[in-house]
């Protein structure tokens, strides 16, 4: 993923500010989030060393890990304010999703849902992670549209 906006959707857009949350420093060198489109900020773990050498449009930043040695959201959603930011998109795969959720950091929650079926213990889904143990624990919702979106939906989601 570049994670920018695309001209065709968007005339003369604004890029926005990439945030990686890379726990271990792991994204390689030329991988396309790292193009020079536009600034990309890469939030590691504490006493990770990682730099990308004569790249002026990538910052590499420490932060708090949570028990599982993953990046704490809500610190580096506290290091982002700090920043000016006041707006996020998180795009992120299953385990990223989980901890905003879990953590409850998020005003709003999109869900597409495609018309078919893809099964199996195995396949990834909306929030991975530890998952729920008691009901009481359940992360609540409120469905606040449905909006037929090409052959299938998208589904807009709030906390209560």
């Amino acid at each position: 993923p570049k994670l920018t906006v695309k001209e065709k959707y968007v005339k003369h857009p604004k890029q926005p500010l990439r945030v990686v949350l890379d726990s271990k420093g792991r994204t390689p060198p030329h991988a396309l989030v790292l193009n020079d489109v536009t600034k990309t900020l890469i939030i590691t773990a504490k006493g990770t060393k990682k730099t990308y050498n004569g790249s002026h449009h990538i910052e590499v930043v420490n932060c708090k890990t949570d028990r599982n040695g993953l990046i704490n959201v809500k610190s580096a959603l506290d290091f982002l304010y700090r920043r000016g930011v006041r707006t996020l998109l998180v795009e992120g795969g299953g385990t990223v999703i989980w901890n905003f959720l879990k953590n409850k950091v998020f005003d709003d929650l999109y869900i597409y849902i495609r018309p078919c079926i893809i099964g199996g213990k195995n396949t990834p889904t909306v929030a991975e992670g530890e998952g729920i143990i008691n009901e009481e624990d359940s992360i609540p919702l409120t469905i606040v549209k449905v909006k037929r979106l090409g052959s299938g939906l998208l589904i807009h989601y709030q906390p209560p």
